[in-house]
């Protein structure tokens, strides 16, 4: 691969945002091979999006999770980004190193239980309702 200084950004073209929808993606299927949380938060979504089907949500309920999965898992690609920057930059362990891979994955867990929460807040009635 090769990289682009800042200072020789070239001008816009069809082919460069393809290219660059391919590195995303190559970026999306690396993390999910290397990545044990994240291909558990995959499957979480798949039965997300089996549970929005069965369940029938409305429109908002989709929305609401939609947005909670997306959140979950966008924090959970910058935190792996962010632990691989700091262990390429940071061989040895180092205090600071340690403080940021910890916020980093700390956030996650935030993102992590405010979804299970809205999950429990929409999901629980509906499926109380099948019984």
């Amino acid at each position: 691969m090769k990289w682009v200084s800042k200072g020789k950004k070239k001008k816009y073209s069809i082919k460069r945002l393809g290219k660059s929808f391919i590195y995303a993606i190559n970026g999306i299927i690396s993390a999910i091979k290397t990545e044990q949380n994240l291909f558990i938060e995959f499957i979480g979504m798949l039965v997300n999006i089996f549970l929005i089907f069965y369940l029938k949500l409305s429109m908002i309920e989709i929305c609401i999770i939609v947005l909670a999965i997306t959140i979950v898992i966008s924090l959970e690609m910058v935190n792996t980004s962010i632990e691989y920057a700091v262990d390429m930059s940071m061989p040895n362990i180092h205090p600071l190193a340690k403080i940021s891979k910890d916020t980093a994955s700390g956030a996650v867990l935030i993102a992590s239980i405010g979804a299970v929460i809205v999950g429990m807040i929409i999901y629980l009635p509906k499926i109380m309702a099948l019984f």
